[in-house]
């Protein structure tokens, strides 16, 4: 690409970082996704936006998907190419937009993976040795009572939680919207017992809920790095991410209450369709209590009264 569509892209990626205020995951994301389409544009000698063909983009698309991208991402990197190019022809740089019809893969559907209530007892009981592992119990105790995705636990400030009341406002929800939602008392109580020792890690007036050694707020790779070093710890054999514990909060809520509507507000999913996935495994386990239990469905067993 020549300097000239170079300082475009530059000034696209500025303006979602400080004029849009895209969260920096996104930002970044974003970033990533177009140098990959600059990297191809080099390789076709494509030297400026305006030659960019649907055609080059189909290809662009395809090249990832056979290099292992997947579907979500790909989707994603055409939101990104399609953002930009929709800025140039604002700019009046482009008549047209190439990515308008193009469409990514679907991904195949697949239920996420959650613990059993046995197991997350297991989890959240388990004795702890030092003032870190009492941060981190209340991290998880947090992410299942409230059922939090991991940036809103990581951006969680003092301010933000109302122990008395129990409950907590998340300001940086997904599209940037806020929520107030209900915490557990065996969340409180862990919180409690974090907050009396935060003081150790800590002196000055750092807002963060949870900190790291540090005494700065937490990184989500650390949160990741900790629930990983707590699942091996307890001896649980799979592989632990924090939203685990949030598909495991929503899971074992709908299956006690059947309230969809009030999981889908706790989660802060702008659609319901979204939380339906929970749905489904509800019915997966009731389907395989089913299969197990019920005379008519044990196949492997042959009837007595009836010949094949």
């Amino acid at each position: 690409m020549d300097s000239s569509a170079r300082r475009q892209l530059e000034v696209y990626l500025d303006r979602l970082r400080f004029q849009r205020r895209v969260s920096a995951h996104t930002s970044d994301a974003y970033a990533r996704d177009l140098q990959q389409l600059v990297d191809f544009c080099a390789e076709r000698d494509i030297s400026a936006w305006v030659a960019l063909q649907s055609a080059d983009l189909r290809d662009h698309v395809a090249h990832r998907h056979r290099n292992g991208l997947g579907s979500r991402s790909l989707q994603r990197a055409l939101s990104a190419i399609r953002g930009f190019l929709d800025f140039l022809i604002r700019q009046g740089e482009l008549e047209h937009n190439p990515a308008a019809g193009l469409r990514a893969p679907k991904a195949p559907k697949t239920l996420p993976k959650l613990l059993d209530v046995d197991q997350m007892i297991g989890l959240l009981e388990a004795p702890v040795d030092d003032v870190l592992e009492l941060r981190d119990v209340a991290m998880w105790e947090l992410l299942y009572s409230s059922g939090l995705r991991l940036t809103e636990l990581t951006s969680l400030d003092l301010v933000d939680l109302d122990l008395p009341g129990g409950s907590l406002l998340v300001r940086q929800g997904k599209g940037r919207k806020s929520r107030h939602i209900p915490v557990g008392k065996f969340a409180s109580k862990a919180l409690e017992r974090w907050l009396l020792v935060r003081k150790q890690i800590i002196a000055t007036a750092e807002p963060a809920l949870f900190l790291s050694r540090r005494g700065d707020r937490i990184a989500q790779r650390t949160v990741q790095a900790r629930l990983e070093r707590w699942q091996k710890k307890q001896g649980i054999p799979e592989h632990l991410h924090p939203h685990v514990l949030r598909h495991s909060f929503a899971s074992h809520l709908l299956e006690s209450s059947g309230d969809l509507r009030a999981v889908q507000e706790l989660l802060g999913h702008a659609n319901l369709s979204t939380t339906q996935v929970y749905t489904h495994l509800d019915f997966q386990r009731l389907a395989s209590v089913y299969d197990r239990t019920h005379p008519r469905a044990r196949a492997s067993k042959k009837s007595k009264h009836y010949p094949e």
